[in-house]
This record gives C-alpha cells, sequence and structure tokens, in this order.
C-alpha cells in the first residue's frame, strides 16, 4: 500500500495551498478541510462571494481571496509566483451539461482554456502538485461498465469533451514538463452546498422542503454512480498524500460508490428518509439531452494505493444533505 489510510491530508499543516472552485459543492467542503488541517489557503473568485457552504461553515473568512478568472492567465502566474504556493488544487470549472450544450464555446473556453492556464502557471511557479478535477463523464457511453481508468475517454458532448480535453492536457504537463499532475475523475457528487437545482438532489431536496412533488428531468431510469462530499474530500486529500510519497504523477484516479442507482431510487429514498409521501414529477422519456444513460465507476485504483474508500451510505448521505439544507434553506431559493 502506498500511504496510510488512517488520516488522509496529515501533511497539508502549513502548506501554501492555492484552490480554485472554492465556492462549489466539493471545492467549499475541502476548503474547509484544508484549512481545518492547519494549510495556508488562497481561492480564486471571480465575482463578489457567493452563497456557499464555503460562507456558512465558516472557512470563506480564512482563505486568502484573490479576484479573478480563469482566463487572466498573467494574474495566476504572478499569484503562484508570489504567494510561493506550493499545491494546486483545481475544481473550478462550468459544471453544468445544460448551459455546456447552450454555450459550448464558453464551456470550452472555462474548462480547457481556464485549465492549461491554470497548469501552465504551475509550471512556470514550480509548484510540488497539482491536481485538477476531470470527470467520470470523459469516459462518455460505454457498453462496457462499470469504468476503469484503463479505458478510452470517448466524451461525445460538449461538456464531457471539455472535461476529457482537460483531462488529457493536464497528464501531458507530467510527461512533458514534470509537472506532478493528478487528474481525478468522480462520480456524481452530492452533499450540502450544491445551489444547482437542475441537479437530482438540490432539486429533492428543495422539493421536500417545499412539500411539493420532485421534478425528475427524464423517465427516472438513467443510472448514476453518487458519491457523498466528504467522501470526495478525503479522496483528495489521499491524492494529495500519494503525490507526497512520489506517487501517482501523469496518472488518473477514479472516486465513487461503484453502485448504479436509478434516479427515481435516489428521490424515492431521499424521500423515505425525510418521512415524506412525494411522488416524482417525471418530465422525460429515457436520458435528457446531452447526458449518458448509464455510467457508475470502480476505485479499485485508488483503495489498493492508499485504502481510500467510501465511509457515507447513500441514505446516510441523503439525511445529512437535506439536514444541511433544512438548515440553510436561502441556498436553494430561485
Amino acid at each position: 500500500m502506498g500511504v496510510e489510510a488512517e488520516e488522509f491530508g496529515a501533511s497539508v499543516d502549513g502548506r501554501r495551498i492555492f484552490v480554485t472552485g472554492a465556492d462549489g459543492l466539493v471545492g467549499s467542503w475541502l476548503t474547509s478541510r484544508l484549512i481545518t488541517l492547519g494549510a495556508e489557503v488562497t481561492i480564486l473568485r471571480r465575482e463578489q462571494e457567493p452563497i456557499s457552504a464555503l460562507r456558512f461553515n465558516g472557512a470563506a473568512a480564512e482563505c486568502e481571496v484573490v479576484a479573478g478568472d480563469l482566463m487572466d492567465s498573467t494574474l495566476l502566474e504572478a499569484e503562484f509566483a508570489a504567494r510561493n504556493i506550493d499545491t494546486v488544487l483545481h475544481l473550478g470549472a462550468q459544471a453544468t451539461v445544460g448551459p455546456a450544450n447552450l454555450s459550448p464555446r464558453e464551456t470550452f473556453e472555462s474548462n480547457v482554456a481556464g485549465s492549461w492556464n491554470v497548469l501552465e502557471a504551475a509550471r512556470l511557479s514550480d509548484v510540488s502538485g497539482v491536481v485538477v478535477a476531470s470527470s467520470d463523464t470523459a469516459y462518455g457511453p460505454s457498453a462496457v461498465l462499470p469504468y476503469t481508468e484503463a479505458m478510452a475517454l470517448e466524451a461525445s458532448h460538449p461538456y464531457d469533451a471539455s472535461k476529457a480535453a482537460a483531462d488529457i492536457i493536464a497528464r501531458s504537463y507530467w510527461s512533458t514538463y514534470g509537472l506532478p499532475v493528478v487528474v481525478t475523475r468522480m462520480a456524481n457528487l452530492y452533499g450540502g452546498g450544491d445551489r444547482n437545482r437542475s441537479r437530482l438532489v438540490p432539486e429533492t431536496a428543495a422539493a421536500i422542503i417545499a412539500g411539493r412533488a420532485p421534478v425528475i428531468r427524464s423517465d427516472g431510469s438513467p443510472e448514476r454512480d453518487f458519491l457523498y462530499v466528504s467522501d470526495a474530500v478525503d479522496a483528495y486529500l489521499a491524492i494529495i498524500d500519494l503525490l507526497d510519497a512520489g506517487l501517482g504523477a501523469g496518472q488518473a484516479f477514479n472516486a465513487g460508490s461503484g453502485i448504479p442507482r436509478k434516479a427515481i431510487e435516489i428521490v424515492e429514498t431521499m424521500c423515505r428518509v425525510a418521512g415524506v409521501d412525494l411522488v416524482a414529477d417525471l418530465r422525460g422519456s429515457g436520458v435528457p439531452e446531452g447526458e449518458i444513460d448509464r455510467h457508475w465507476i470502480d476505485s479499485a485504483k485508488l483503495r489498493g494505493l492508499c485504502g481510500w474508500e467510501p465511509k457515507v451510505q447513500l441514505e446516510d448521505g441523503l439525511a445529512l444533505t437535506l439536514d444541511w439544507y433544512r438548515e440553510h434553506p436561502e441556498v436553494l431559493a430561485d
């Protein structure tokens, strides 16, 4: 086994870490954990502080904030150098399928050009490690499941293609320049703080709180792999540990539960956990346009190297998520 699994991220105490996408679902929880572990965290923020978990968990006040955009390569290079950044966690992206289909140019600029700007700034600043968030959707539709890291990336829609392109570019920085880069390909992530009501779990939470029928943008049959946000944070910390141990550079790692769940199952489970009797409002046939019908992943590679595996079962994770939204209903406001 490459590293011990008892406490992932123990080595980040005092480390200077730059996080993009820190106001997103995973970014907010990861940033909070990094601060708890003693890291000196700088975050990139494009606009005024949004309503996110980063605000409610108190971590926002503990971060250094750089106002700017992923497209500003000069800013990134200057900040990495001036702050002597050691580790970069690149989670910033346009992360929604619908807008990606409507505006592919903006998606490619953010997810592809934005990623190479981060990577180039990291190369020029000689940082010791970069972790880039790709996605399990980069694999594209496949008759062979679960996804493993050995499979080719065959994305067929704008969002998926943007993640696959950034994934390949990121790994090229290891083989060409020796920049220690790792790519994460994670399952559908859920937890308190996701503001995107087009996603299944936030929509279902909003519906339960409002006492209305949860909307499913399909016939309920598409299958996904769901991973609770704290397990995703553990995976990121485990990958930092791997880089510290001289392992994993230039590679991609899956992280997920490995269990396919139908959309209707998620809604029914969340309603059962909440103790409410609501019937889903099905608004589609089959899979929504631009999405993959069935996908889930094998995390054996990461588990074998460091012992990472999901700790939070689906029902527990959905209960924790619903509790979080009940405490912070403004996050789900229209």
